[in-house]
């Protein structure tokens, strides 16, 4: 499924842009890596864009990624500019040869619902992603194991029962219901809902 955005996003690098290519319609920029520091023609249709769609940046949540999201959310003095964090998870994109320098995936490497979720949790116009985003930081595939609602040997069990108690439908995978769980809740609340469950 394709989704169409309203603002320009902001990425590092080709490959990120790239990734979101294959299932986001809509402008996405990228900085070039460290390259936005010198390069002034790209810092003015930065903004630009912020001006007249506004910019959502989503940069990779090691210390190379937020140096670049510092210097190009300081760069509009008007307009709107929303802040997209992936979570830290630890891992090597495919088309690599070794772990980055912090060991953390980047945009490239992560999941389409982990990225839509980090989008619409920013407050990012995303068609189809109309649900509000929760407060408070993504919930994570590890988050889900650690609750039992994934990995385990009643995972499927613990998921339908806590989909039906929020009104959703009681198959969806485990990807499926974490980028549902991630616009709907919090991960407390996820975990008193988890732990009601499992009284009753």
């Amino acid at each position: 499924m394709m989704y169409k955005n309203k603002e320009a996003i902001i990425v590092e690098g080709i490959y990120d842009k790239i990734r979101l290519q294959g299932f986001i319609n809509g402008l996405i920029l990228t900085t070039g890596g460290f390259s936005v520091f010198n390069n002034k023609k790209l810092q003015q249709s930065i903004r630009t864009l912020a001006d007249k769609t506004g910019i959502v940046i989503l940069t990779d949540s090691d210390s190379a990624g937020f140096k670049i999201r510092s210097f190009v959310k300081q760069l509009p003095q008007t307009g709107t500019v929303l802040n997209a964090y992936i979570p830290e998870i630890y891992g090597r994109e495919k088309r690599k040869d070794k772990d980055s320098a912090q060991g953390l995936l980047g945009v490239e490497g992560m999941k389409d619902d982990i990225i839509l979720a980090a989008l619409t949790n920013s407050g990012a116009h995303i068609d189809g992603c109309d649900k509000s985003p929760s407060p408070g930081r993504l919930i994570t595939k590890a988050d889900l194991f650690s609750l039992g609602l994934f990995g385990r040997d009643n995972s499927s069990q613990l998921r339908k029962k806590t989909a039906k108690e929020l009104g959703l439908p009681s198959q969806l995978s485990s990807n499926m219901y974490l980028d549902v769980i991630n616009r709907l809740l919090t991960f407390e609340e996820l975990k008193s809902l988890v732990e009601d469950s499992k009284k009753h």
